[in-house]
């Protein structure tokens, strides 16, 4: 489980706060809907460990992680343009996930399997279509083994039909991890395919939808 407590984060200079309360409970998929510009990418920024609230409290299984650098949250996150090197190959690029693991281990090519590209491995990421770089950047988030999943955007980039396969993909492992996955979007088409529960961000504040 995924608390964000009444956390409160303002931009130096800026005279506008932000004000976030959510829950994102594990094997869930909770969509962040708003506008462009509402703050969706600030929110992740903040469970992830990127910015620093104001005030209140961040909390995965009960713990509060407020204060722990990025590299120590129980936290992965899948932007909306795959962060694949891409002169690396699949398996490399996704080995990148655990530091120390080799290329030729049998959990890369498990967690590739998983994400239904079993024979992969060896190609350079230059050489991949746009929603098989989004599932190796899945499967290195599988190996990365942490209880909560944020997506900022990660479909945007795909076409309808690949689109709906990755959504799809999304779905079943975070059911089947049991991952409290958090979904940024401004599409409501994403939010209606694999959403459980819904939060509206506008004006700076988030609210259930």
């Amino acid at each position: 489980m995924l608390a964000v407590d009444d956390v409160i984060f303002v931009y130096a200079g800026w005279p506008d706060s932000y004000r976030f309360s959510m829950e994102a409970a594990a094997g869930e998929i909770t969509a962040v809907r708003g506008a462009s510009g509402a703050g969706k990418s600030t929110l992740l920024d903040l469970v992830a460990g990127f910015l620093v609230p104001t005030s209140g409290s961040i909390r995965v299984g009960g713990a509060d992680i407020s204060a722990l650098p990025p590299e120590r949250r129980p936290v992965s996150i899948l932007f909306q343009a795959e962060t694949l090197f891409e002169h690396l190959s699949a398996a490399r690029n996704v080995a990148l996930g655990l530091p120390g693991e080799r290329v030729g281990s049998p959990r890369i090519a498990a967690a590739l399997a998983e994400v239904g590209l079993p024979d992969i491995g060896a190609q350079r990421a230059a050489t991949l279509s746009g929603g098989q770089k989004q599932r190796v950047a899945l499967a290195r988030t599988l190996l990365r083994d942490k209880p909560v999943l944020l997506l900022d955007e990660p479909f945007s980039a795909l076409d309808d039909e690949t689109r709906a396969a990755t959504r799809g993909l999304v779905q079943s492992l975070t059911l089947k991890h049991k991952w409290a996955t958090v979904l940024v979007t401004h599409h409501a088409d994403d939010i209606s395919a694999i959403a459980d529960r819904v939060y509206l961000l506008e004006n700076g504040v988030l609210r259930a939808a």
